[in-house]
């Protein structure tokens, strides 16, 4: 192991404003440790708004999520950043653990950025998934998030969030944002990268009104996202969770990908020597490869669109 020094990740990655009355738009990036690419996003996105210095409404804010946990390319220190955004935490102001620490500086950071100031407020958190996907918007269905998920031409997954508590989304919706998480691909795979950046773009356009024709990197920075990955727009709601006991031996067949079609008889997995077969014509949804977790993989259907 090589002693390279911490990279210092600002809190605040960029910040962009034309002092226009506007919306506020806020990217949360790396909240996991090992998913640095919203990171990079962001501060490409920044140094183009900087050099072309377009007009928007409103503000863009960066946000770098866990910093030490980015610093090691480890998903946590004490535990998931993703998981502390519980209203019992919030209200008892707990501050124990490193993820705690960190969750209480993004509040801070959103605090500077009042509601009263801007004409309405969205958010948007960039994670990245472990095995090989297509990017996806995971959406939930409170305020007006899903409306606004279906601007973006990318799968749409309605229902995962409600069965994971105390994440980032579920705190800035019940602030009353309006939000999403995007989802750009595996942790390593550079197109995440542009996924995201792609992504940002697209929200900048559909939130505060950026001519996206004044980057000089367009049309690439976006195309590359909406014609490359992006099917036509599909909806799919979330109708099985096969949840995993930390004593379950548990082993998925080989070579399942995110959203890939399974059908009814279909051997998915082992689970403590026992054949774990499909009671669905559906699609699977997060295939469990690593050997940490206790979702063995879910099972989400196509419905019709908004």
């Amino acid at each position: 192991m090589s002693n390279k020094p911490e990279k210092h990740i600002p809190r605040i990655i960029g910040k962009y404003t034309s002092n226009n009355k506007g919306p506020l738009l806020f990217v949360t990036a790396g909240i996991h440790g090992n998913e640095p690419s919203g990171v990079k996003a962001l501060e490409e996105v920044f140094k183009q708004l900087e050099k072309s210095k377009p007009e928007i409404n409103g503000t863009l804010v960066g946000v770098s999520g866990n910093h030490k946990a980015l610093n090691q390319n480890k998903r946590y220190i004490d535990e998931d950043l993703n998981r502390v955004w519980t209203e019992e935490n919030i209200e008892q102001k707990k501050s124990e653990t490193h993820e705690q620490k960190e969750m209480w500086e993004i509040i801070d950071i959103l605090k500077q950025f009042p509601e009263e100031d801007y004409t309405k407020r969205y958010f948007l958190d960039c994670h990245t998934t472990s095995s090989a996907s297509l990017p996806y918007v995971s959406v939930q269905e409170v305020n007006d998030n899903d409306e606004w998920a279906h601007n973006f031409p990318t799968f749409i997954v309605r229902g995962f969030s409600d069965i994971i508590t105390g994440d980032i989304d579920h705190y800035l919706s019940r602030t009353g944002m309006t939000g999403f998480v995007f989802e750009a691909g595996q942790h390593e795979d550079k197109t995440s990268v542009e996924n995201h950046e792609g992504v940002i773009w697209l929200a900048l356009k559909e939130a505060c009104k950026l001519d996206l024709s004044k980057i000089e990197t367009y049309p690439e920075c976006v195309n590359r996202f909406a014609e490359k990955n992006a099917p036509d727009q599909k909806t799919f709601e979330l109708i099985h969770r096969h949840g995993l006991e930390d004593s379950d031996e548990f082993e998925m067949e080989q070579g399942y990908g995110n959203f890939q079609k399974i059908k009814k008889g279909e051997l998915l997995a082992k689970q403590n020597g026992k054949e774990v077969k499909s009671e669905w014509d559906a699609r699977i949804f997060m295939p469990l490869y690593q050997s940490q977790g206790n979702d063995g993989f879910f099972v989400i259907e196509e419905v019709e669109g908004k």
